[in-house]
């Protein structure tokens, strides 16, 4: 069959919408017809500085829509089902077993390649491969391919065009904050940056009944918005010293805090903010190597750095969870969103690129074809 599908074709280019070939469906593949689809600051940082040979591909991991085929040996999901889907895991290795899939032995091969693990790709144009497997899924398309397990069942009566950062950057920030701080309700946290995953983590924050949450950000608007979202207090870290600020409000430091942004400046500081024990989950990445510079003597004295991905997120799980959240008025997730057209994808890319929009999503209408 064939499919619609926006394609890099070199760096810093913008994205052609083509008409590919779709590969029949592997055993434990279903062909998933997309909804909706976010922008990834992950997916902008491969359009900037693709991999050798990583091109051209398709990018787009934030996906939601609904099932119209299923391969052999498919047994949880069924055609007609609507799915949120999320990153790829092996399903088999002992991190994956043992409960936590972000940390799959074949978590690199099967997400940030653009392949599948076994160097196919379900995608084609004129016979020549396009990578189509990115997080499992290359979902900026009219369809994408999927692993039945990277696929979530949602109910239908659910807004699914917009779901799809449910399965990537809002579990990253909601889940470092409800998995992997897990903070008692009356707690202190200070959270920089507050971007898409950053109002994520502040939204889990206020789930989790934080008393004081301290918003850190350069942006007077992302500060206001940081505001109307639950924060209690905003630090504008371009005119005052944030550590200096966030003890003086806060009276000695946070209990917690969360670095979006991974460069060493702001991550060193979400560990100076804390009190004493006090624990920094880190989940902003600046690329590889990303040296920081840290005083052995704040973990001496009590204070954790934690390296987070996927939010600690099992999206089987995960998922659900929020959606029961936002159904109860308690996670309003959708307010970050500004929705797109498929056509627009190079607008929605510019706006998430400068800032201009907190989380962007591509809507797909089945009627432009």
């Amino acid at each position: 069959m064939k499919t619609q599908a926006a394609v890099l074709k070199a760096a810093s280019t913008d994205l052609e919408i083509t008409e590919l070939d779709v590969a029949e469906l592997q055993p434990g593949e279903v062909l998933v017809r997309i909804a909706g689809v976010g922008v990834c600051h992950t997916d902008l940082g491969v359009i900037a500085a693709p991999a050798d040979g990583q091109t051209p591909i398709v990018l787009g991991h934030e996906g939601s829509g609904v099932i119209e085929a299923i391969g052999s040996g498919v047994t949880q999901l069924e055609v007609g089902d609507s799915v949120v889907l999320s990153y790829a895991h092996c399903g088999a290795c002992d991190n994956c077993e043992s409960g936590v899939p972000q940390h799959c032995r074949e978590f690199i091969p099967r997400n940030l390649t653009g392949a599948r693990v076994d160097g196919t790709t379900p995608l084609s144009e004129d016979g020549s491969p396009v990578l189509g497997a990115w997080f499992g899924q290359s979902s900026w398309a009219r369809h994408a391919v999927v692993d039945e397990q990277n696929a979530i069942k949602v109910d239908a009566d659910l807004p699914l065009e917009i779901l799809g950062p449910l399965g990537c950057g809002i579990q990253t920030g909601a889940g470092a904050v409800l998995n992997t701080l897990n903070p008692p309700s009356g707690t202190s946290i200070a959270i920089f940056g507050v971007g898409s995953v950053g109002l994520a983590a502040l939204l889990g924050a206020v789930v989790a009944g934080c008393t004081t949450i301290v918003a850190v950000d350069i942006d007077d608007s992302r500060l206001e918005t940081a505001r109307a979202f639950g924060a209690t207090h905003t630090v504008n870290s371009s005119t005052v010293d944030a550590v200096e600020e966030i003890v003086r409000v806060t009276g000695g430091g946070t209990r917690f805090s969360v670095d979006c942004i991974g460069l060493p400046t702001v991550v060193s500081a979400a560990i100076n903010c804390l009190q004493t024990p006090g624990t920094c989950a880190t989940v902003g990445f600046q690329g590889l190597p990303n040296q920081l510079p840290i005083d052995q003597g704040n973990l001496l004295f009590g204070k954790s750095l934690i390296g987070v991905i996927e939010g600690d997120a099992v999206p089987r799980e995960f998922i659900p969870r929020m959606i029961e959240l936002y159904r109860k008025g308690r996670f309003p997730f959708d307010k970050l969103i500004e929705r797109f057209s498929f056509a627009e994808i190079n607008m929605a890319i510019d706006a998430a690129h400068h800032g201009k929009v907190t989380k962007a999503v591509l809507v797909l209408d089945d009627a432009e074809g």
